[in-house]
Order: structure tokens, then sequence, then C-alpha cells
């Protein structure tokens, strides 16, 4: 089921049962949007992503960086990063996320595509440094692109078309029952930046 053509109604879950998804739609303005776009472009501190697959060290062209209150390590696909202090940019980004959210979030790891061709594979963000049931909030700059959701026993679908300056938060037991991911398109020729707030709790 595509949501992309519907009126946004942030209260809505995304999802239809074993978990919750609210998609906040555009939550500033688009000269506001494309300033921070235009600054984490040029002030994060990127590098290409790596991860362990069947043994072998894969680097990918999407790049990533990670930071919080700690320089927390956080693990995923085998690799483990350190979280680098907060730039002031990232931090009035995390205020406004926590105001619309009505959560907290203490480390951000950020993704930068370049074009549509880069995408993310079907995963859940279950990892054990994350807090258990913790919210994850995706905040979106850049080119739009849509976002999929698959339940994964029924393997169900839901998609979500992510705007410029959007925001979509997944919480509840939604890492347990779904997958998600960022399919890739040929179509896009723009760099969307991904920025996702989380909790760490293994400090």
């Amino acid at each position: 089921m595509d949501l992309s053509n519907l009126g946004i109604d942030s209260s809505k879950n995304v999802l239809p049962h074993d978990g919750i998804v609210h998609y906040y739609g555009r939550i500033m303005d688009l000269d506001t949007s494309s300033f921070y776009f235009n600054n984490l472009m040029s002030n994060i501190a990127w590098e290409n992503d790596r991860a362990m697959m069947f043994g072998k060290l894969i680097i990918t062209k999407r790049k990533v960086a990670w930071y919080g209150d700690y320089p927390f390590e956080y693990s995923y696909s085998n690799i483990i990063k350190k979280a680098l202090p907060w730039t002031p940019e990232l931090l009035q980004l995390k205020t406004m996320v926590e105001q619309n959210t009505s959560e907290t979030y203490n480390s951000c790891l950020l993704n930068l595509y370049h074009t549509g061709e880069e995408g993310m594979a079907w995963h859940s963000d279950d990892e054990k440094d994350l807090k258990l049931f913790g919210a994850i909030a995706s905040l979106s700059f850049g080119a739009e692109r849509k976002f999929g959701f698959k339940h994964k026993t029924s393997k169900e679908s839901r998609y979500v078309q992510l705007q410029h300056g959007s925001l979509l938060v997944m919480k509840g037991v939604t890492q347990i029952h779904w997958l998600h991911r960022l399919p890739p398109t040929k179509t896009i020729k723009t760099p969307r930046i991904n920025l996702t707030f989380r909790t760490i709790v293994n400090t």
C-alpha cells in the first residue's frame, strides 16, 4: 500500500498492526530545510560506511556519521563506531525533533545518499545498544525518497514518500515485527541526507 498521495495526518499510525510509525510531513519551511541540508553536507564528518558480510569487509558508496551526548560505541553490521560531539546545528535539529515527538534522544546516526541509486536493504534497528522499544526519529533532507516497511511474518508492506525537511518516527514493537528499507531508484540524481535520532543504553 502506497501512502504517498494521502493527506498527512501525524496522529495516524502508518502500520496496520504490530508497531507504531507516525509520519509528520515537513516540520520546517523549505528555506530552513535547505539551510540545514547545506550545513550538513559541508560540516559533518562523513565517511564511507563499512560492514562485515560473510567474513568480508564491504565499503559502501553511501556515507555515514555518528554523533551523541557521549563518545558512545555503537555496533552494527559487525562494525563498531564511536560517537562524535554534537555540532550546534545537530543540537538544534535534535531539539526540534524532541519537541515534535515528545521523546528524548542521546545520539544520531546520519546517512548521505549521493543519488537514488544508493539505498538501504531490508533491516530492523534492533541492535542491543539501543533502548528497547525506544523511539527512532528519522529526519530527511534533500531528494524526496520512498521509504518502505515489510512485516516479518505476513510480508505485507507500507510505503511513505519522505519529503525534504520531513520527520518520521518508529516506536513501540515496530523493530520486532517490521523491516524497513530505502529502495534504490535510477530516476533520482540528487543527494539525500537522513538523520536517525535514537537512544543508546549501553554507555
